[in-house]
């Protein structure tokens, strides 16, 4: 019986884990203000069960903020113990970063005047993302691979500085920019 309640838990942790998916690939196309019924599409839910476990859509944004730094901080020791090159896993890894800027970029407004709540956000945001930038920037460098006098702080605002010119002009590709900064950093 109790194999049931666990089986129903990490099925629970399943589904919420891929509607949060489906939510960040519907608001980095659409943004924030994204229909519901178009992330319970992609998700392949009903518009019920979203609200059900994100009543506002606050809520939801927030959900999927933090589901991406996770992402985000998973995913670069991964990336340094895959790849050959820790330059490559760096332009993987921004590559994820980028997505999740882009995505954040509402936050602030679907949040509205919570701005302690924004600031609570951006603190782990930092905490999170910070060290793993870190890593990655430090193995780049003792591989010979990029300048070794950035930090990544400078990285990760420099990056989220190019991101903001997206906001209302979809013709605008950050990544593209994004690109020729890391290629500055490469020897």
């Amino acid at each position: 019986m109790a194999e049931t309640g666990r089986n129903r838990r990490s099925d629970a942790l399943r589904n919420e884990q891929k509607l949060l998916t489906a939510a960040a690939e519907v608001f980095l196309v659409s943004g924030v203000d994204a229909p519901i019924r178009e992330i319970a599409a992609q998700a392949g839910i009903g518009t019920g069960t979203i609200y059900r476990n994100f009543p506002t859509r606050a809520d939801l944004v927030v959900a999927v903020y933090r589901h991406q730094v996770e992402a985000c901080a998973e995913a670069g020791p991964r990336l340094l113990a895959e790849l050959d090159s820790p330059f490559a896993a760096l332009r993987e890894w921004v590559d994820l970063f980028v997505d999740f800027l882009v995505t954040k970029h509402g936050l602030a407004h679907a949040l509205q005047s919570d701005s302690s709540g924004f600031e609570a956000l951006h603190g782990y945001f930092l905490d999170r993302l910070l060290p793993i930038c870190t890593e990655l920037l430090e193995a780049a460098a003792e591989a010979g691979e990029i300048v070794s006098d950035i930090k990544a702080y400078e990285l990760m605002r420099g990056i989220g500085n190019l991101c903001i010119g997206r906001e209302g002009d979809a013709t605008y590709d950050p990544r593209r920019l994004v690109n020729l900064l890391l290629d500055g950093l490469a020897h």
